[in-house]
């Protein structure tokens, strides 16, 4: 807050974060990432990809990349810069992108959409930014239009699709049809059914901009993913133990059925914070549907970040919608107690508020019990 004083005291003229990205879109060949679910990930993994190659990039990240410890990466040589194209406050809208990547358009900011009609509309007058020399990858199932689109996906439909998605020895494997080859093996150096159609949509980018097999095989594969996405904090035989920031129900879809994949026989004990009141209110039955898909489950109380509380939103009415037997509303206090005590097989910690200071405390809690 000091620092902002004397910033306004001293003439300097002050610029949203969004304004500014979008000054520097028209200065150089932007690759924007954008979707209500995926774009930080896409974005790192866009940019890992870029800068084991001879392109390089500068980038401005939404999340800290596992491979550098960094939001940001900077290469003033280089002709492109990722950015990420937040939905939020419609500051997508300030970019200038060459290429953009749109990953999911689904309900979310109620609070500033009101309608996913908005939404759409909004996603679609970003996507009419796209500069007309460029292109658009977009996700097969999305209806949102632009001259030169490519689409991406799983399964048969899309200009790049990937199949035939397994976990062996240890290690994410799948394969990938593109317009003019078929790439067999491809590994990844993050787990999940939701990072391999990731992976895919950076292909297609990276692919257009004219990177060959070889350029974006290897770095996928050293791929080390973004911190509190999918993040192993322990990883035995006895007990894994996993952070996601996952906060909205299509993410916590992504992030079990990933989890069932890798460890079908293992309980699945999920402690989540809700994000905001309104995000609970709006989707209290999808978050029930989902939740129901773990075995056991801890509710914190709801994280409010910018909101106050609305009547009759609690975690308690949402736990009274998930249909599990095993299921409680514990303080941060009392969920480190309860795990000390229980017998776990996989942990996740899961949401987007302030969850990710318990991690370090259950880390030590059960590496010492």
């Amino acid at each position: 807050m000091g620092e902002l004083i004397y910033i306004k005291n001293n003439g300097f003229v002050l610029f949203k974060r969004a304004v500014v990205l979008g000054m520097i879109t028209k200065k150089s060949k932007s690759l924007c990432i954008a979707g209500t679910h995926g774009k930080t990930t896409i974005a790192t993994m866009v940019t890992h990809v870029l800068n084991q190659s001879q392109y390089k990039c500068t980038a401005f990240l939404g999340g800290i990349s596992s491979n550098i410890d960094s939001n940001f990466i900077t290469n003033k040589d280089s002709k492109y810069t990722v950015v990420e194209a937040d939905e939020f406050d419609r500051s997508f809208l300030h970019l200038r992108p060459f290429a953009s990547i749109i990953s999911s358009i689904d309900p979310d900011h109620l609070d500033i959409y009101k309608t996913i009609n908005c939404i759409k509309k909004e996603f679609q007058n970003y996507a009419n930014l796209i500069h007309e020399n460029g292109f658009m990858i977009k996700h097969k199932d999305l209806k949102i239009d632009h001259p030169n689109t490519i689409s991406y996906g799983l399964n048969f439909g899309a200009d790049y699709f990937g199949e035939n998605i397994r976990f062996e020895n240890n290690t994410f494997v799948f394969d990938v049809k593109t317009p003019s080859s078929f790439w067999k093996n491809v590994i990844l150096g993050v787990p999940g059914i939701h990072n391999a159609e990731n992976a895919i949509a950076c292909i297609a980018l990276c692919s257009q901009l004219g990177l060959k097999e070889n350029e974006i095989r290897k770095p996928l594969a050293s791929f080390k993913g973004v911190k509190r996405r999918f993040e192993y904090h322990i990883k035995s035989k006895k007990l894994i133990y996993i952070d996601d920031y996952a906060h909205h129900p299509t993410e916590i879809n992504a992030l079990i059925s990933s989890i069932k994949l890798l460890y079908p026989t293992k309980k699945i004990t999920a402690i989540f914070q809700p994000h905001l009141f309104s995000r609970t209110k709006d989707f209290m039955t999808d978050f029930a549907e989902e939740l129901s898909n773990v075995d056991e489950l801890i509710l914190l109380p709801i994280y409010p970040a910018r909101e106050k509380p609305i009547k009759g939103i609690t975690s308690k009415k949402l736990l009274d919608k998930i249909t599990l037997n095993k299921k409680k509303i514990l303080s941060p206090k009392e969920t480190l107690e309860y795990i000390c005590k229980n017998n776990l097989e996989v942990l996740l910690t899961i949401g987007a508020g302030d969850i990710n200071k318990m991690v370090t405390p259950i880390k030590k809690k059960l590496i010492n019990r």
